[in-house]
C-alpha cells in the first residue's frame, strides 16, 4: 500500500497544481473588462475493493460496512462564474455594459460570429461599430453605421441606437443592438480575447431585443467589470499551496516507510 500512497498523493500535487494555473489566470484578469472567472472542480478516482458493503459476515449478517481504498483525485471541470460583475462608468458614448443576462454578438472578418460581455465599442473608418481590438475589427451585429456628420450617440436600454445631427433637435434611429442568449452559457467555448463561441452544450442561441423576456438592459457609458474577488482568490491560493504541501509530505512518508521496509526485508 505504500507505493499506492505515492501514486494518490502524486494526484493531489497534479490536481493542486492545476487548481493554481486556474487561481493564477482569475488573478491575472482581475481587471479584464466583463472577465467571468473559473472555478475547479475535482473528483475522486476509483476504489479498490478489498470487501463490499454487505457482504455476510462469520453470523449470516450484512455487514454495514466494506473495506474499500481511494487511489486518489483527478480535475473533473473548470466551472465559469457568471454572476454580474460590477458596473464602472467610463462617459465614453460607445462604451456598453449588460445589466443582466445576455451577450453581444459579434463577427470577424472571415465570418465567425462570436458572443462577449465586453461592450468597450469604438468606430472603425467605414463608419461601423466595432469591438476595439488592435489586432482585428470584429463588427457588431446586426451592423449599424455611425453617420459621418452625427455629433453624438445615444444607446436606450432595451438598445435602439440614435444619432444626433447638426442642427436637428430630434435623434435620428440608426439601429438596434441585440443580445444573444444561451440555456447553458456555461457551456460557451472561451477563445480568448474576452470571445466565446457557442457549442453543442451551449444550446442554440436566441437573439433578443434587450430589456425583454428576461434579457438584460443596456447601459451606455459604462463597462462591467471582472467579477474576480480578489481576497478569496488569494485565501484559495493559500489553501491550494497548503493542500500542495500536504501532498508532498505524504510523498515523504511514504518513501520513508518504503525504505524502512526495504532496509528490514535486507536485513531479515
Amino acid at each position: 500500500m505504500t507505493i499506492q500512497t505515492l501514486y494518490n498523493a502524486s494526484t493531489g500535487m497534479s490536481a493542486m497544481q492545476t487548481k493554481l494555473d486556474v487561481i493564477a489566470n482569475n488573478l491575472a484578469n482581475v481587471q479584464t473588462t466583463a472577465f467571468k472567472g473559473d472555478r475547479l472542480n475535482f473528483e475522486d478516482l476509483l476504489y479498490q475493493q478489498e470487501k463490499l458493503p454487505g457482504a455476510l459476515d462469520a453470523a449470516g449478517q450484512r455487514t454495514p460496512t466494506g473495506i474499500e481504498t481511494g487511489t486518489g483525485v483527478r480535475v473533473q471541470s473548470t466551472q465559469t462564474n457568471q454572476t454580474q460583475g460590477t458596473m464602472q462608468s467610463t462617459g465614453n458614448q460607445l462604451d456598453l455594459a449588460i445589466q443582466g443576462n445576455g451577450f453581444f454578438r459579434v463577427v470577424d472578418p472571415s465570418g465567425n460570429m462570436m458572443y462577449s460581455r465586453a461592450g468597450n465599442f469604438s468606430q472603425n473608418a467605414n463608419g461601423l461599430i466595432v469591438l476595439s481590438s488592435a489586432n482585428i475589427g470584429r463588427v457588431l451585429q446586426p451592423q449599424m453605421t455611425i453617420p459621418k456628420e452625427a455629433i453624438a450617440i445615444s444607446v436606450a436600454p432595451d438598445g435602439t441606437v440614435s444619432a444626433q445631427m447638426p442642427n436637428q433637435s430630434t435623434l435620428q434611429t440608426i439601429g438596434q443592438i441585440e443580445l444573444s442568449t444561451f440555456i447553458n452559457p456555461g457551456g460557451l467555448l472561451k477563445m480568448g480575447e474576452n470571445l466565446y463561441q457557442e457549442t453543442d452544450a451551449s444550446g442554440t442561441v436566441q437573439n433578443t431585443t434587450p430589456n425583454t423576456n428576461g434579457v438584460g438592459s443596456i447601459v451606455q457609458g459604462s463597462l462591467e467589470a471582472s467579477n474576480v474577488e480578489p481576497v478569496q482568490q488569494l485565501i484559495d491560493l493559500i489553501t491550494t499551496q497548503r493542500s500542495f504541501e500536504m501532498n508532498s509530505q505524504v510523498i515523504q512518508a511514504g518513501d520513508q516507510m518504503l525504505e524502512d521496509i526495504v532496509t528490514l526485508a535486507r536485513n531479515g
